[in-house]
């Protein structure tokens, strides 16, 4: 099953750019630096920031609808993202090193199916659950701290 995943529109975060420690604290915000080449991974870029840069920890609405799956969880975007990066039918390499937790959900915002995949499976697992033909997307958490990483959507 073809499916699309794209990483987070950075138009929202740019005005956070730059931005001094006050105006970021009034927000809820907080800079990081990266202190390794893992371990920080942009929802922008779908990749992992490399040791040295800077980057913003922040609170994201990734299910939006008001049912029981709402969610909200702590994401990081490196202050230089530009775009969203863009991966079909393939996985993002900072998807392919995590035990991974993929949730499938269906057009009603119900959750249909998920399973947990090892590194090197995420790719199966996403045709597995975008097989079910009553499951329009997948959320992709990392299964450790359950943050949200990007959306698979059939194509």
């Amino acid at each position: 099953m073809p499916y699309l995943i794209t990483g987070l529109d950075p138009a929202p975060y740019r005005p956070l750019f730059g931005a001094d420690d006050a105006a970021l604290s009034q927000r809820h915000v907080h800079r990081m630096i990266a202190d390794s080449d893992g371990g920080f991974p942009c929802r922008v870029t779908l990749a992992d920031a490399q040791k040295g840069a800077a980057l913003l920890l922040l609170n994201h609405l990734s299910r939006t609808d008001n049912g029981p799956y709402r969610a909200s969880h702590a994401i990081f975007v490196r202050e230089d993202a530009r775009e969203a990066a863009v991966y079909e039918a393939q996985v993002p390499p900072l998807m392919q090193r995590r035990v991974l937790s993929l949730r499938g959900f269906g057009d009603d915002g119900l959750m249909v199916d998920a399973l947990l995949a090892q590194p090197g499976e995420a790719d199966a697992g996403l045709r597995k659950l975008l097989d079910n033909p009553t499951i329009r997307e997948v959320d992709v958490h990392t299964a450790t701290r359950g943050c949200f990483l990007a959306r698979a959507r059939r194509t």
